[in-house]
């Protein structure tokens, strides 16, 4: 018979609301601390993976790897806006980075923030908070929200948020896995990326964005003394932050359309600095996609979507010159084109590919290759398996731009008609679809408290409150 996942007796005449988290990255995270702010919640974090905190976007290790947004803007909470500079203070990790604040720290040194914080957190929440090391096997049917883990623990909770983080890239459609076997590697953050291969060894790096970066940095701090080739249909390659902080008097865009609001930009960025132009959106974006028409989105995912995340999404300026030198040493090239196949062979892996706009196709032999297309869309074929089948039952659904799962404004899950799921919310990089800019730290963090406040509305007073 499954167990229910235990909590200490708080010498309540009935029970607390119990709200289940899956994923304890950075969005499960938050959620909870959240929620513990608020009197009278339990909370459980569930998690596969046993480092609770980091999650897979802050557990890098390597010192290279550098934040993409500034540590000013870095902190968990929106109503303390210097909290993650003075927890820092505290720990001299300026003195040991003087040359990056208020700039950019190491991505390791944020995963430690996110630790510490959920540490805090569960020390100071007096038994309501509980963390569990497994994978959420099924949501069983009856009454309630009833979730059965691997480990055959059972969860009855009152309110789920799903946080599982961004997905792992998904192989090329004409990449076979397992015939490639250890030539392919889908864990672009994985170690060990060259190991074994020699100076004239070639390495293959698919995608040209901000996973690349990372993946190309680490290859080459590794001693990897062979060339790379990154590429990605359009080469395109993530820009730099100005070197120093810049300011933004956030004006209102006036555009009602998408197209009419790129127009409004570029004039904006004759006007301005380009990335005060694009900064200025932020505060607006969401709003401006939600209204923005099904067409409208779509015509944006098509034709710009890459042009504005290398804008918007950009690189570290110190990171920005280590790749520039890597492509300025002739180590690292940039290619705009397309796989067409991989056939393994005695020598590596030949790639079959095309030049963008070029009618015949190119081979080249590789020694290995390493996936940094980007996450996967929520609920493809080799994603997430509860997202999947959260999809295939009919609690959820995709969202029209297959960008994430379908919520409505307040981050609650539609089902299957299109119904807003009671109780039951989603978070973080999986409602992108919904609002496009929430994949970074200062989005997250509010989502996350504005999903908290809901859900304690909705549970505190229904019942007696825990002492």
């Amino acid at each position: 018979m499954a167990r229910a996942v235990h909590f200490p007796h708080c010498g309540c005449m009935t029970e607390p609301p119990l709200v289940a988290i899956i994923g304890s990255g950075f969005s499960g995270t938050l959620i909870a601390i959240n929620l513990l702010r608020q009197p009278g919640l339990r909370v459980v974090l569930v998690d596969r993976r046993p480092l609770f905190g980091p999650g897979v976007a802050y557990s890098a290790t390597n010192p290279a790897h550098l934040l993409n947004v500034r540590a000013h803007n870095m902190s968990a909470f929106p109503d303390q806006p210097d909290h993650f500079i003075d927890w820092c203070r505290l720990r001299g990790i300026l003195d040991q980075h003087p040359g990056t604040m208020p700039g950019f720290v190491p991505r390791r040194s944020y995963g430690d923030y996110l630790g510490s914080i959920l540490a805090e957190g569960h020390a100071q929440a007096k038994g309501r908070l509980q963390l569990v090391c497994a994978d959420v096997a099924r949501r069983d049917k009856g009454r309630g929200l009833e979730l059965t883990l691997s480990d055959g623990s059972r969860i009855t909770a009152d309110s789920v948020v799903l946080a599982t983080g961004n997905q792992m890239p998904l192989p090329p459609p004409e990449l076979d896995v397992a015939l490639l076997g250890d030539r392919y590697s889908g864990n672009p953050w994985a170690e060990g990326a060259a190991s074994g291969l020699g100076s004239d060894d070639v390495l293959m790096l698919i995608g040209t964005g901000l996973t690349m970066v990372d993946a190309a940095l680490a290859v080459a701090g590794s001693g990897f003394e062979g060339k790379m080739v990154a590429l990605s249909r359009r080469g395109l390659v993530p820009h730099a932050h100005a070197a120093g902080p810049h300011a933004s008097k956030t004006s209102i865009p006036t555009a009602t359309g998408l197209v009419a609001l790129l127009r409004e930009v570029r004039v904006r960025a004759r006007e301005i600095d380009w990335r005060t132009a694009i900064d200025e959106l932020r505060p607006h974006t969401r709003a401006l996609w939600q209204r923005a028409s099904r067409a409208d989105r779509a015509r944006f995912l098509r034709h710009l979507r890459p042009w504005w995340d290398i804008h918007r999404h950009r690189l570290a300026p110190e990171v920005a010159e280590r790749l520039a030198a890597l492509r300025a040493s002739g180590q690292l090239a940039v290619v705009a084109g397309r796989t067409r196949g991989f056939t393994p062979t005695d020598q590596g892996v030949e790639v079959r590919w095309r030049l963008r706009h070029a009618g015949t196709d190119r081979q080249m032999t590789v020694q290995r290759i390493v996936n940094c297309s980007g996450p996967a869309a929520p609920g493809l074929t080799g994603t997430d398996p509860l997202v999947t089948r959260l999809l295939a039952s009919g609690i959820a659904r995709a969202c029209p731009s297959g960008m994430g799962l379908d919520v409505d404004e307040n981050s609650v899950l539609r089902d299957r008609s299109g119904t807003p799921h009671p109780n039951f919310h989603a978070l973080g990089p999986l409602t992108r679809g919904a609002f496009l800019e929430i994949t970074a730290v200062p989005d997250i963090r509010v989502q996350a408290w504005e999903v908290a406040r809901q859900i304690g509305n909705e549970w505190i007073g229904s019942r007696r409150e825990c002492p």
